[in-house]
């Protein structure tokens, strides 16, 4: 039904804890998943092995040595045997919530995207206890934080050799999940944000893995570096970067449905002129004039789009 890979760091420390972590999640998941560990870092290979998971060693990287995505999107599409792929960071747990989500999908053309939950854990977790899950879920919400839209996880679509071809991004560092949500809606996708029905749990850790990096998080300021730098000459256009807010569809408990609340349209109101510039100066000038008549093309625009 769906297969899930990653490119791990490697498992050393804390970062070998949550990624194993990580790992065993998704073989837990039923519909029982398809799932690929990419690059050859310290311990892959064995931890594909005892996990019983599909391990592909020859990803491309940077001048730094960090793995490139478009390198692993690539050769995942060429052997995975699911028509639904999921890459993920390695440091997020799924819960079994995210199948119940995929299987109401019923759209060709779709992106699916979300917040995640910040959490700190430091040990292993029992996947043997047959309440794992309801615990997780307990911990999350006395402990967990949602995370802001900005940073994005996991993207869920079907196999598409337009979609997955992307610049040469490096794994793991800012900037290309939002240019890669702009990319989807650039070629018509339908993009779902999963926020209120799948809950993706990230494993709070730090950044010392990123090389040359400047800059920290403990003052509300992302790292950055000569990778980053690179992605933003890459990306180009500030404009570019979409979140989860810039969806058409909502996730709910019944499927997708169209995001026409408030928050959703106002931010399509903002992005139609990137993504449709003939009728960008339409949309400036009945937003100054008559906002609601805006939103009312808005909604009009989504409802085409889904039909």
């Amino acid at each position: 039904m769906l297969t899930i890979f990653t490119i791990p760091k490697p498992f050393k420390g804390h970062i070998a804890t949550i990624q194993r972590n990580a790992i065993q999640s998704w073989t837990r998941l039923t519909p029982k998943c398809e799932v690929i560990l990419c690059a050859d870092d310290d311990g892959t290979e064995e931890t594909a092995r005892e996990f019983g998971t599909k391990y592909i060693p020859s990803i491309e990287r940077n001048e730094f040595g960090t793995p490139l995505l478009m390198s692993a999107f690539q050769k995942v599409n060429a052997v995975s045997k699911t028509r639904l792929l999921c890459f993920v960071n390695a440091d997020i747990i799924f819960l079994n919530d995210l199948m119940e989500a995929v299987k109401k999908i019923t759209f060709e053309k779709f992106l699916v995207v979300g917040q995640r939950w910040d959490v700190d854990i430091t040990n292993p977790l029992d996947f043997d206890r047959p309440n794992w899950e309801v615990e997780l879920r307990n911990y999350i919400e006395k402990s967990g934080t949602l995370h802001p839209p900005y940073g994005s996880d996991y993207f869920i679509a079907r196999k598409d050799g337009k979609l997955w071809d992307i610049p040469p991004f490096a794994v793991g560092r800012p900037g290309w999940d939002c240019w890669f949500i702009f990319h989807a809606r650039k070629l018509g996708f339908r993009l779902i944000d999963g926020s209120k029905t799948i809950s993706p749990v990230h494993q709070n850790h730090d950044y010392t893995h990123i090389p040359e990096k400047s800059g920290g998080t403990k003052d509300g300021k992302l790292w950055s570096g000569p990778e980053a730098e690179k992605h933003r000459r890459l990306i180009n256009k500030t404009e570019c970067y979409f979140t989860p807010l810039d969806a058409t569809h909502i996730m709910t408990p019944r499927g997708p449905s169209l995001a026409l609340d408030y928050v959703h349209l106002q931010r399509q109101l903002q992005t139609l002129p990137l993504l449709y510039p003939r009728i960008g100066p339409i949309v400036r000038f009945v937003d100054k004039v008559t906002p609601k008549a805006a939103k009312r093309l808005v909604r009009n625009l989504l409802r085409h789009e889904s039909n």
